[in-house]
């Protein structure tokens, strides 16, 4: 496969996670069986999980004036990604996550959006040239919503693909979603977004295929351990997800998006790059950690050949 051209553009975190025998009921104290300091937030996982796996990354983001910002930058740099549009907001600290993981690796996330909250428009304009010359661009909701319809009317302008992580989720805009190439929400997102309640395959066809109509590209509801239901127009299957004892589902999504645009870029079909991504979401979940657990591509193809 070429090695793609991928912009991404969204949010960066230093997650503070706390392992537990359970996830805490309200007003319930627990005591936690190990703690850890790790980079994270949607956007900067997916950079480097798509860098990890051989793409050309250029990541656009705004971190604060501060050592989680230093240190984020460094890991970026670490990873081989473009950090020419990585912006500083002298205002506000760099964002952060508080995350809860039980011993099934469930977990539980509380963010602090910080400078990812200051990432603007104008920003985005800065970075147009980064955009215009992808394969792709890759982008969530974890930075203010008119920073993402710029930055996809712009790529929209120039034919570029867009895959949307509509995460966290929210209501959308019919002018958004269709410019968007592929749409990857989970069951919950999917739910927000066309009011349909995803409970098992049929449910998730109905949703996808209401994101179609509402002009969406192609759509993947990602499902947890269902499996993921690809939506076109030509029709829908559930791609099974691989069998992995689980530690940490933080990012796992990530880990998905980021595989699926690498793959999609690359030139895979649809179902192949959800085969892929799938993979990539696997390797994630058996380690602590958000970009920690982010699977090299030798990870991943010595994985793929041993699940064959």
């Amino acid at each position: 496969m070429k090695k793609p051209k991928i912009t991404v553009i969204g949010s960066s975190n230093t997650d503070l996670v706390v392992k537990t025998p359970k996830l805490p009921a309200p007003g319930e104290t627990i005591l936690g069986s190990g703690f850890v300091i790790a980079p994270g937030g949607k956007g900067a996982n997916q950079a480097v999980a798509i860098a990890r796996l051989g793409g050309d990354v250029t990541f656009v983001v705004k971190l604060g004036m501060d050592n989680l910002g230093d240190q984020s930058l460094e890991n970026f740099r670490r990873d081989g990604i473009g950090t020419d549009f990585v912006f500083r907001d002298t205002e506000s600290p760099s964002g952060v996550a508080l995350i809860f993981v039980d011993d099934g690796g469930e977990n539980m996330i509380v963010v602090a959006q910080g400078a990812n909250a200051r990432l603007s428009p104008q920003d985005i304009d800065r970075a147009r040239p980064a955009i215009e010359a992808a394969d792709m661009i890759v982008l969530q909701l974890e930075t203010p919503l008119e920073t993402v319809e710029h930055a996809v009317a712009i790529a929209s302008q120039k034919d570029v693909p867009v895959i949307l992580n509509p995460a966290p989720g929210r209501k959308l805009e019919r002018r958004l979603i269709e410019k968007i190439s592929c749409l990857t929400p989970n069951e919950t997102e999917a739910a927000i977004l066309t009011g349909i309640r995803v409970t098992d395959d049929d449910t998730a066809r109905k949703a996808g295929t209401k994101l179609l109509e509402l002009g969406a590209g192609s759509v993947v509801v990602t499902m947890g351990k269902r499996g993921a239901m690809l939506i076109t127009t030509e029709g829908s299957s559930l791609v099974p997800v691989f069998a992995v004892h689980p530690v940490d589902a933080t990012a796992a999504g990530d880990a998905f998006t980021g595989g699926l645009a690498y793959a999609i870029a690359s030139g895979r079909d649809l179902r192949d790059a959800v085969e892929f991504a799938n993979a990539a979401a696997a390797l994630a979940v058996t380690k602590m950690g958000a970009q920690p657990s982010m699977p090299t591509r030798d990870e991943l193809e010595r994985f793929l050949d041993s699940a064959a």
